[in-house]
């Protein structure tokens, strides 16, 4: 892009912006969230909003062919960052520059989002709080609904879990869409627990002070990052440091073709997050440095992603027309049946407790080596 055009996006995006900020503070909002979604802000803005993320977070989103061209569909990912959601921001750029402006596309965020000032610019894009009843509604008029299942506890999580998968349990999202009738599609991402040093949820300290019946809080979570250093639930203020972003969308999962007439919701919910984890896994391994990212390229990665998004997209489509009971078994990471014990003992020391529960089911159904079943069942305890 020439300077001319980067400076012409650039005032563009700063009268929206500017008068979004007005109406903000002049408006009620008592309407229906959900028509606040503005795509001529949306044209207005992106260019110039996505060109400074990508200054700053250098973020990478890759798979974005796995969601439907048209019509609903529901996007979970997982959580990260606080409040300040690089991985959100980047993922909702990038959506709009593929699908474009008019197709419509909604975010669940926390109703203490909308509490602060400002937040108009979230509305224009589509963002409306998070409840069962906006995302069904959501989902019937047409849209795609990214949700964060995980929320606030997934979001805070310590940064030594970042590349851990941690939605909690929650499981409503899988109800959610057989009810709306809706394919799942799994977005993974990584970086944002790096944009501070994330030290504890604080989740006795919120139960404590009863924040869940005041505020819809179960954590009341320490952080350190600049300007003021320590920050609690990123109070007073908290400038995210400028960790490399990524994004990788899954294949799309039809769950009542895959999983039967009748999907039993915990079988869902755990194919999702095995998958999701794995893809983290990877997405992990990506990384040289925190912060910085990756150093160089990484084909040997790239190809292990790519078969995850393959045996993802494959696993649907053999159960298709079958009843989808029976769930084929794969490899839990590329390479895994060549491997000796010592070097899978060795290997599952860095895998969160989903994947150490695939390499246990896995391991019991194929070669049932007691080394590798003592190795998993000692990280699982070590977990618990």
């Amino acid at each position: 892009m020439s300077f001319s055009g980067a400076l012409r996006h650039g005032l563009a995006a700063a009268r929206a912006s500017v008068t979004a900020l007005a109406e903000d503070l002049i408006a009620s909002h008592a309407g229906d969230p959900l028509a606040e979604r503005d795509p001529d802000f949306i044209r207005a803005t992106q260019p110039a909003y996505s060109a400074l993320a990508d200054v700053y977070f250098r973020p990478k989103v890759r798979g974005l062919e796995h969601i439907p061209a048209e019509g609903p569909v529901l996007l979970v990912g997982n959580h990260s960052g606080g409040t300040l959601i690089a991985d959100t921001f980047a993922f909702t750029y990038a959506f709009y520059e593929h699908f474009g402006a008019d197709r419509p596309f909604h975010q669940l965020a926390h109703d203490l989002v909308f509490r602060v000032p400002g937040h108009g610019f979230l509305r224009k894009y589509g963002t409306v709080p998070a409840s069962h009843e906006g995302a069904r509604r959501a989902l019937d008029s047409g849209a795609a609904l990214l949700v964060y299942p995980g929320g606030d506890y997934d979001s805070y999580r310590p940064t030594s879990e970042s590349a851990q998968v941690k939605l909690g349990g929650r499981s409503g999202f899988v109800r959610l869409a057989l009810d709306a009738g809706v394919p799942i599609v799994p977005v993974v991402a990584i970086g944002g627990q790096e944009t501070a040093l994330f030290v504890t949820r604080g989740e006795r300290l919120a139960k404590l002070l009863a924040l869940d019946r005041l505020f819809r809080l179960k954590v009341l979570p320490v952080q350190l990052g600049p300007p003021f250093g320590v920050t609690v639930l990123d109070l007073p203020l908290r400038v995210p440091l400028p960790a490399q972003i990524t994004v990788q969308v899954l294949p799309s999962l039809d769950l009542r073709e895959r999983f039967g007439r009748e999907p039993d919701e915990e079988e869902v919910y755990a194919a999702v997050t095995e998958q999701m984890q794995l893809a983290l896994d990877r997405l992990a391994e990506e990384r040289d440095l925190p912060v910085v990212g990756a150093i160089g390229p990484r084909e040997e990665n790239a190809q292990a992603m790519d078969a995850i998004v393959e045996r993802s997209a494959a696993a649907g489509e053999a159960h298709e027309g079958t009843g989808g009971r029976q769930v084929e078994m794969h490899e839990p990471w590329p390479g895994y049946d060549a491997m000796r014990v010592p070097e899978i003992a060795k290997r599952v020391t860095a895998q969160a407790p989903v994947a150490l529960a695939v390499v246990r089911g896995y391991e019991e159904a194929h070669k049932a080596r007691v080394g590798v079943l003592k190795a998993v069942d000692r990280e699982l305890a070590r977990e618990s």
